[in-house]
């Protein structure tokens, strides 16, 4: 670690309270690669690091980590951006947790000439990156959506659905699993671009958890309050599915909800087989990482930057229905299955 590191790192945790880590560097001229998540506590974001810290020893760069405090840290992640530009970083790696409020800085950084690489998030716009490296969001919600209708038969067009979203700022992840299940599940989205202005009599209603555990109970008990005859719950992640689960088991109501979510993480598959989550759709934070530090690496060499997937506006990283209750027209993996690949 060089004393440039060391010391941006030490001064941004003491100033912030964001989460920082710095690697040590393979060589006093490799290129400097900053990764900055939503959190460090989210298993999501955990293996997202994984995948850059392997990737980042194995071709030989330096990497430099941070996390926000909580999921809506904006604050912090500008203030890790800041630090990255001065510290001279190639490239920086970002799942936005404001996908709008980060755009500002991010253009300083693509001024300085970083490239910069957005992860499993997209900025607003989304050519306000160089790249985005991500799941197809919409879709992954859709595959929900579509197994939660085929799953519930008859009862889908009587059913009632509580949705368990991000933060109030609704990030492009947010507003594209969430209208993504939508449409699978055969709701008119209104306007695609955005959370709450359906007219649908099945929604109980929305409520945010900030991606954790404790947020989904919370927003779960504030949604059974309204409605206790809720039977079908959307979930932003698989934290939030955990917490609205205890939720429902507190007031005996487990057995009789559907619950699906959105990540394919291994405690969520855990899940899965457990009958707390009946389906997920499984992405891969660890691909999204190695490929973004890949890419860096490329363009500190080469000048060369990403391209996106054809026909598509960003590089699209894969996602996968998980179910141990397959529906008729409706692709899947089991759970067993799954277990070998979560977040690959």
């Amino acid at each position: 670690m060089t004393f440039r590191t060391l010391l941006a790192t030490t001064t941004l945790a003491a100033i912030t309270g964001i989460s920082a880590f710095a690697a040590p560097a393979a060589a006093q001229d490799s290129p400097l690669v900053c990764l900055i998540t939503k959190t460090d506590t989210n298993p999501f974001f955990v293996k997202m690091k994984e995948g850059a810290l392997a990737k980042a020893a194995e071709i030989g760069v330096t990497l430099q980590t941070y996390a926000g405090k909580i999921d809506g840290d904006t604050e912090g992640q500008v203030a890790a951006v800041e630090s990255c530009i001065a510290g001279g970083a190639k490239g920086i790696l970002i799942t936005a947790s404001d996908t709008k409020a980060m755009v500002p800085v991010l253009q300083q950084a693509r001024q300085a000439g970083i490239l910069v690489i957005a992860l499993d998030t997209s900025l607003e716009p989304i050519d306000s990156a160089d790249a985005t490296f991500a799941t197809d969001n919409f879709k992954a919600g859709e595959l929900i959506g579509q197994w939660a209708k085929a799953s519930l038969g008859d009862k889908a067009a009587d059913a009632k659905i509580a949705f368990l979203d991000l933060i109030p700022a609704q990030p492009s992840v947010d507003v594209q699993r969430d209208q993504g299940f939508m449409q699978g599940f055969g709701i008119d989205v209104k306007d695609a671009s955005r959370i709450g202005d359906e007219e649908d009599p099945r929604i109980v209603g929305h409520d945010i958890t900030n991606g954790n555990e404790e947020g989904g109970r919370t927003a779960m008990e504030n949604l059974l309050q309204k409605d206790p005859g809720i039977n079908v719950v959307y979930t932003i992640n698989e934290p939030a599915a955990a917490g609205a689960y205890e939720a429902l088991k507190a007031v005996g109501l487990e057995s009789q909800v559907l619950i699906v979510s959105i990540d394919g993480g291994c405690p969520g598959i855990a899940n899965i087989k457990d009958g707390v989550i009946g389906a997920t759709s499984m992405q891969y934070p660890l691909k999204m990482a190695s490929l973004g530090v890949e890419a860096v690496k490329a363009f500190a060499t080469s000048g060369e930057k990403p391209k996106a997937t054809e026909g598509l506006n960003f590089t699209n990283t894969g996602v996968d229905l998980v179910t141990d209750k397959p529906a008729e027209g409706v692709a899947s993996m089991t759970s067993e299955d799954a277990a070998k690949a979560c977040w690959g």
